[in-house]
């Protein structure tokens, strides 16, 4: 169980670093669009969608790396004063009963959604928005984010059944300095 939690920990440590590069040319875009806007007065509506798109795709993208880091948003009044294997239960069921669901609930319910985007190829409704195939490609990151998410709830979940069990130690966040939890 420990490799294949490993493994899917490492997807997403990877995917999360990659993606996090797009953020780069969002930096760059934002700043020709404001420079040919203010400095000469022109403006195109492609370049704009594309820097929201990329922004949206970075959001959604990165949502399983956040979660592997244990980053993620927490009300932790309570959860903060917890012992290791209390935590590990609350983030079991946590993962059980909420994320895993919402995550099957969006590849099932977003597929045809996705799959009619590419059938009728599908463009901006802007005049002068970004052409096909850049709207199929951002509506199908909403099943591969739920995917991306369904594997790290898996690994997150694999990790806390063996702490659970007494058979591994309790996991630190990725993220975390000299050992302390966020």
């Amino acid at each position: 169980m420990h490799s294949v939690s490993e493994k899917l920990r490492r997807f997403s440590e990877l995917s999360g670093r990659l993606i996090a590069w797009l953020t780069l040319p969002m930096v760059l875009g934002t700043f020709v669009v404001v420079v040919l806007r203010y400095v000469f007065d022109l403006g195109w509506i492609w370049m704009q969608e594309s820097i929201i798109w990329m922004h949206a795709a970075v959001f959604m993208l990165a949502a399983a790396y956040t979660l592997n880091r244990d980053e993620h948003v927490r009300v932790d009044v309570i959860y903060r004063g917890m012992r290791p294997e209390r935590k590990a239960l609350v983030n079991l069921a946590g993962t059980v009963l909420f994320l895993l669901p919402m995550a099957v609930f969006l590849v099932v319910t977003s597929f045809d959604y996705v799959a009619v985007s590419w059938q009728i190829g599908e463009s901006s409704r802007e005049a002068g928005g970004l052409p096909f195939p850049f709207v199929p490609l951002l509506k199908t990151v909403i099943p591969v984010t739920a995917l991306m998410l369904i594997a790290q709830g898996v690994a997150g979940a694999l990790d806390d059944a063996l702490v659970l069990a007494g058979k591994a130690p309790p996991r630190e966040p990725v993220g975390a300095p000299d050992g302390e939890g966020p």
